[in-house]
């Protein structure tokens, strides 16, 4: 485990994977156990990858549970976003009992979120709650895209430890470049933690302290060599790694995102049944788990 964990070094986002559409619980352990026995320095539980947004409190509170239970000792950060403030600090609560040692916070709505709204629900969350919270910038997903200055105004908020931003450019100067821009106007002691898998060792190489990772959710190996390499300061290593792994980016990108592949990669594994995504999601057509198995036997991550 890296120092400063679990808001730096590689963050593992598990699959909550579903059967008989409910929470299956011995392939989420399954799945835990596995990212503790890797190493990974955290475990975020109930991220995007982890579809919380589908899942109701009990069951969100459930699965925070076991993560913890399971973890090995492994920091565990819990997702609480949902579509009322209220709710969040439910989930907060839930999450405060199971043992948390973190939360992550995306601001979730139906309606349009002005910046100010979202400023004041992290500061609804800081206020209600010791636990360090990380600021979730996911605009493909929630349709929110933060400025670098609401990144500083929230970052001001007490409890706050750590933004997670999308991907950075894929030039290694453009990508100093913004995350120096970042850095530069919030806190020493909140982090940057890069998402966006294939520009990782990017985002790690330019000054990213943490990789808040879907890929190290499911195959953590072959991120967390990524993720040394940078740590390291070997950023060609790290980039060579994660070039090895271009047919899963590939995939990523082809396949409308990492969410579909990461729950084929799990069944392909074993790990979860056919069919684990909470419907209305489908998981990928016939030939495109044919290239996800044939990516796996490629890479030799069949394991």
């Amino acid at each position: 485990m890296s120092p400063g964990a679990p808001f730096t070094g590689l963050s593992a986002f598990p699959l909550t994977p579903l059967a008989d559409d409910a929470v299956d619980e011995p392939a989420f352990v399954r799945i835990v156990e596995r990212l503790a026995t890797a190493g990974v320095d955290s475990i975020t539980a109930l991220g995007s990858t982890g579809s919380y947004a589908y899942l109701s409190r009990e069951e969100r509170a459930r699965v925070a549970r076991l993560a913890v239970d399971h973890s090995g000792g492994v920091p565990v950060i819990v997702g609480v976003g949902a579509l009322r403030t209220s709710r969040v600090l439910e989930n907060v609560r839930d999450a405060e009992a199971a043992g948390a040692r973190g939360l992550l916070l995306a601001p979730v709505s139906y309606q349009p979120l002005a910046p100010e709204e979202v400023l004041e629900l992290f500061r609804a969350v800081t206020e209600h709650t010791d636990l360090p919270v990380i600021v979730y910038d996911n605009p493909g997903t929630t349709g929110f895209a933060f400025t670098t200055g609401l990144y500083a105004r929230i970052a001001e908020l007490p409890g706050i430890a750590s933004i997670k931003i999308p991907g950075v450019p894929e030039d290694a100067a453009a990508a100093r470049t913004r995350v120096r821009e970042i850095r530069d106007v919030v806190p020493r002691r909140v982090t940057i933690g890069i998402s966006g898998d294939a520009r990782a060792a990017t985002g790690l190489n330019a000054g990213c302290d943490a990789w808040y990772s879907v890929l190290g959710g499911i195959l953590p190996q072959p991120a967390l060599r990524i993720a040394r390499a940078a740590q390291a300061g070997d950023a060609g290593e790290a980039e060579a790694a994660s070039a090895r792994l271009a047919p899963i980016w590939r995939l990523f990108a082809e396949c409308g995102g990492s969410l579909r592949v990461v729950a084929a990669i799990a069944e392909d594994l074993g790990l979860a049944a056919r069919d684990c995504l909470p419907r209305p999601l489908l998981g990928l057509s016939a030939p495109q788990r044919s290239r996800v198995a044939a990516a796996l036997r490629e890479l030799a991550l069949g394991d």
